[in-house]
């Protein structure tokens, strides 16, 4: 017949230890829980076989060898209840690093997303949140190095708004700044996505068209910016819709007939652009 101890030790559950090291912080908290509930349940069981085996022997002599397995018995319990509050600190500092490194990823994450806005705010107009001029200057850049790798052909526009000085007089600044928001978008929807719109101040906007076949397919692409323009300028003024007139007069320098840095495709397309308003026409080449 079994004691009460030989049926514990039969039935007492296998704890596994061992715990892989690419495991997350929260697997290892959760293994130590789960240890720490089975040495828990370890501890009540070996309390009660103990009190079971002193309520059975406590009419009867104990023999020497009987008492000392018991006093082994309950010096086990003991380190198995002390194992028990162990672990329970163990998981509570566990839970503390785990807190701790969420808050430092939250603290990260919000460092990043400061880090990226304050570079977006360096290269994009506070405006329109078209590219700025440095954002314009670098892009144009890299476009001039891959042309000339691989030979291809690219166009610079400059394009000026006419009348707009007129828009801000009779409307208001407010009005004026609306008419610019509007216009940069009408003129990103006119762009394929390898080619950029920039604001480069005031009322003057630069593209850059890359992989460009013609002039006349850079010519086609300029007098669609000029009606995109033209469609953007009915605006709410005053809770009233307004139709504000104003055009665009636009200059192209072409790489590499026209310049081959930044710099002098962007004068280039400049004077074409003010050839074009003295002509009074409105799409002009170097």
């Amino acid at each position: 017949m079994q004691t009460p101890m030989t049926q514990k030790r039969n039935t007492a559950p296998v704890i596994h230890t061992k715990i892989a090291p690419t495991k997350s912080l929260n697997m290892v908290l959760d293994h130590s829980e789960r240890v720490q509930d089975l040495v828990a349940e370890c501890a009540e069981e070996l309390s009660a076989v103990n009190d079971s085996l002193k309520q059975e022997l406590v009419t009867e002599q104990l023999a020497p060898a009987v008492e000392l397995a018991l006093e082994k018995s309950e010096a086990i319990e003991t380190k198995v209840q002390a194992a028990s509050d162990e672990l329970a600190v163990v998981n509570e500092a566990l839970q503390d690093e785990i807190g701790a490194r969420l808050g430092l990823q939250v603290a990260l994450a919000e460092v990043i997303e400061t880090k990226d806005a304050a570079v977006h705010a360096a290269l994009h107009d506070g405006l329109t949140g078209l590219p700025n001029r440095a954002l314009f200057h670098d892009r144009l850049d890299h476009a001039l190095v891959q042309a000339a790798r691989y030979g291809w052909t690219l166009a610079v526009l400059f394009i000026d708004l006419d009348k707009f000085k007129l828009v801000n007089d009779t409307h208001g600044h407010a009005t004026g700044d609306r008419l610019l928001q509007e216009i940069a978008n009408s003129l990103k929807a006119t762009l394929r996505a390898d080619d950029t719109i920039s604001r480069y101040g005031g009322d003057e906007f630069l593209a850059l068209l890359t992989h460009t076949s013609d002039r006349q397919m850079v010519a086609r692409i300029a007098e669609k910016m000029v009606h995109a323009i033209q469609s953007s300028l009915i605006i709410d003024v005053n809770n009233a819709n307004e139709n504000i007139q104003i055009g665009a007069s636009i200059g192209i320098a072409l790489y590499p007939a026209d310049g081959h840095v930044t710099d002098v495709l962007i004068a280039v397309a400049d004077k074409a652009m003010y050839r074009v308003k003295q002509d009074q026409t409105v799409v002009g080449f170097a």
